[in-house]
């Protein structure tokens, strides 16, 4: 397999360039970039059939790299930096990814997969986009909602919950609208729960701006803006209010 490495960090770039050429035998690298201009040069005229890309590069990051080359042909693995949030959005794509330091075991069974991928799957590549966070820290106002037909891009503040439905993930939203996922509410609240969001029950993912109330009684429960109920499990119910504060 023609591969490329693309890095910022020179360290990075020949460490992995190392462990292929000990490990994986089935690849062939073509191309060391640590400057992400020189690197979609590279990209045009060497045609790999995988990269290994870094995300958080000057310049151009991963991402925008990627825009720049157009149709994407090649399968992609990306590699960064430990960080719980990026791994949560990788997770949620599904797209391969390995952490720095890279570890052998997993960088050869990422190749091995690589072998059975001709071209990244665009649609995962979007989902990750809208997911992965902004200069580690910070994190987009919208979401991705994947369906038959796409995706919908989803303002934060207009989710009120969401509901596990077996092994997918219903979504409320402010204007009465219902989305529908196949993830599960353990997928959904890895990524939801970064943001102002918070899970009060085994089925249920709240969007703490959308509470209006929160009652006690012979079982606590929420009122949401939308007037829906949504029963608050005895376990969590302290977790919800270290989110608020006390007064």
């Amino acid at each position: 397999m023609r591969t490329i490495i693309i890095d910022d960090e020179p360290d990075n770039v020949q460490l992995l360039a190392f462990q292929l050429r000990r490990h994986c035998p089935q690849v062939e690298i073509v191309g060391q970039y640590t400057e992400s201009t020189e690197a979609l040069k590279g990209i045009r005229t060497l045609k790999p059939a995988l990269i290994f890309l870094d995300i958080e590069m000057p310049l151009l990051n991963g991402f925008q790299l990627l825009e720049k080359v157009g149709d994407i042909n090649f399968s992609i693995i990306f590699v960064t930096a430990y960080d719980q949030y990026a791994v949560q959005a990788f997770r949620f794509s599904a797209l391969d990814y390995l952490l720095k330091p890279v570890d052998t075991v997993d960088l050869i069974a990422s190749v091995r997969r690589a072998e059975n991928v001709t071209k990244v799957n665009l649609y995962q590549l979007e989902l990750l986009r809208s997911y992965y966070p902004n200069n580690g820290n910070s994190f987009p106002d919208r979401i991705a909602l994947p369906h038959n037909g796409g995706l919908s891009f989803i303002e934060l503040s207009q989710i009120v919950y969401c509901e596990a439905d077996s092994n997918y993930t219903r979504f409320y939203l402010s204007n009465g609208e219902q989305y529908m996922i196949s993830k599960t509410l353990g997928d959904v609240q890895e990524v939801l729960e970064v943001r102002n969001f918070v899970r009060v029950h085994r089925q249920y993912i709240v969007n703490l701006s959308h509470i209006n109330k929160l009652v006690k009684g012979e079982g606590t429960y929420l009122l949401l803006s939308n007037g829906a109920t949504i029963p608050v499990a005895r376990q969590q119910k302290e977790r919800l209010l270290e989110r608020f504060g006390w007064i």
